[in-house]
């Protein structure tokens, strides 16, 4: 199966909680349209960009990039998403993302700063690996006045090499305050996702104090 280049936890990865985990925390998501396809595993189409920082209570707390795409799953019904970039600042999710559910996370470093303003609030997040830039991004949003809402949704990942090669499933769902914002995004055009440098969000998204299970 093809993966990602992020590269596989080294010997002895640290332990992680088992399925399903329940998260919290904030999501930030833009969508983006590519019309010609990069790869195999990334063909023409929407993709989804987020930023998300895992808080207390969570099992495990720390901050996430990811890109991932609807999929038709073969011999399934509806559509997944299906994750094709990822990489985290956790050893720990780094390894529980490979081994339960073939998510094929990396390591990186991140930088978030945010502020309020009256009922607004301006988040400033970068990524980088190796000090070189991944991906940065800048949202403004009303999350204080919205109303809490529930969602579902479902995973399909394809298998990765280091956890057997086999097909993985989850489903997660929960509730947050989820609003379309503002959001702006720089990709480094000589990094790992510099296949959508320079391409404009087409509608931006944050999930606010979102309570989720994942498994």
């Amino acid at each position: 199966m093809t993966e990602t280049s992020s590269p596989a936890p080294s010997a002895g990865a640290p332990a992680y909680p088992a399925a399903p985990w329940q998260m919290t925390g904030q999501l930030f998501l833009s969508l983006f349209r590519v019309p010609t396809a990069v790869d195999e595993l990334r063909p023409a189409g929407v993709y989804g960009a987020a930023f998300v920082s895992y808080e207390e209570p969570s099992p495990l707390t720390y901050s996430e990039l990811l890109v991932a795409r609807p999929v038709k799953v073969p011999g399934g019904r509806g559509r997944r998403v299906s994750i094709t970039d990822i990489w985290v600042d956790s050893p720990a999710s780094v390894a529980g993302g490979r081994e339960l559910w073939a998510i094929p996370k990396g390591l990186c470093d991140f930088r978030l700063e945010s502020e309020h303003r009256g009922p607004f609030a301006r988040t400033e997040w970068s990524a980088a690996l190796d000090r070189r830039p991944i991906a940065s991004a800048r949202f403004t949003d009303a999350a204080r006045v919205v109303p809490r809402v529930p969602f579902k949704g479902q995973t399909w990942q394809p298998g990765i090499a280091d956890t057997g090669g086999e097909e993985r499933r989850a489903t997660l769902q929960g509730s947050a305050k989820a609003m379309p914002c503002w959001g702006a995004w720089e990709f480094d055009a000589d990094g790992p996702l510099g296949w959508l440098a320079g391409r404009r969000a087409i509608a931006s998204f944050r999930m606010s104090g979102f309570r989720m299970s994942f498994g």
